[in-house]
């Protein structure tokens, strides 16, 4: 999890608007490993602040992160996501922090939330290993999508490797 420092707006400018960002490590291999992972969300909260974003948390488990911002309204979700997946592969990569090459998967979810979901969201981020160890990913982001009517094609959502229905395999991971 991040704290960031608060982000003050352009006068005449009055926005709120939160997003949470999904990203999936490629081939949904367990690279975020519980050893690493604090690091990796903490540079990944200094990415979205160093963006004039307001990071809220950052959390998840060994495949997948799930990012709170308080978004910036001049910059885009697309760049966001292209600053996000850069600087953290390379930062990875160049500590080696992985025993194996580090990317992100193709593609994202973006869901935006109203202020008073934040407490609920905050929550559910915070909880991922706990939430993973009841429910896999791909059902969950599935869940999202139509939660939020995203009309998709199977095709291009997140590649997802045969998964127990009960329990997320990378959930409570130990590495």
């Amino acid at each position: 999890m991040f704290a960031a420092k608060p982000v003050i707006m352009k006068p005449g400018r009055f926005t709120q608007l939160y997003i949470m960002l999904v990203l999936a490590v490629k081939r949904r291999e367990s690279l975020l490993t519980k050893d690493i992972r604090e690091q990796i969300f903490e540079y990944m909260g200094g990415i979205v602040t160093s963006m004039k974003h307001k990071s809220i948390i950052v959390g998840g488990i060994s495949d997948h992160v799930h990012i709170l911002i308080g978004l910036n309204p001049d910059v885009t979700i697309s760049d966001t996501i292209f600053n996000l997946k850069r600087g953290t592969s390379l930062h990875i990569n160049e500590k080696k922090l992985c025993h194996h090459h580090f990317s992100w998967q193709d593609g994202y979810g973006a869901f935006s939330y109203g202020h008073s979901q934040l407490d609920m969201i905050f929550n559910y981020i915070k909880n991922q290993e706990a939430h993973h160890a009841r429910e896999t990913f791909r059902k969950e982001y599935l869940r999202f999508l139509k939660e939020y009517n995203v009309v998709q094609d199977e095709k291009y959502v997140f590649d997802f490797f045969e998964e127990d229905d009960a329990v997320c395999p990378t959930g409570n991971d130990d590495h």
